[in-house]
């Protein structure tokens, strides 16, 4: 997620793989186009998603890494430590798969 606020609050659309949490405790996962909505003065006024059911090939590739993320966050009491300290697993993920992040999300 933080990568998401950080891209959307500089003013940039992003797709991300989330899972999402239903009313009954289960969850399942969508694969997210989020993108700001600029007020006429050019300010960000809010946020709209479009979401949609993502392959099984890509949840499969994308769960080993959300549980490596959240192991390393589960080590943390403060959210702020813990995304400090995950952000950089997921830079090293995506400096081994050799590509940006906009282009691994889409070849997954």
């Amino acid at each position: 997620f933080k990568y998401l606020w950080t891209t959307i609050a500089a003013g940039d659309e992003v797709f991300a793989y989330v899972i999402n949490r239903a009313k009954n405790g289960d969850h399942y996962w969508v694969f997210a186009h989020v993108t700001p909505t600029f007020d006429a003065a050019g300010r960000i006024s809010g946020y709209h998603s479009n979401r949609r059911v993502p392959t099984r090939e890509a949840i499969a590739k994308v769960i080993p890494l959300y549980r490596e993320l959240c192991q390393v966050e589960s080590r943390h009491a403060n959210p702020q430590q813990a995304i400090a300290a995950s952000m950089p697993r997921l830079a090293a993920f995506l400096e081994k798969a050799g590509m940006p992040y906009e282009e691994l999300v889409f070849a997954l």
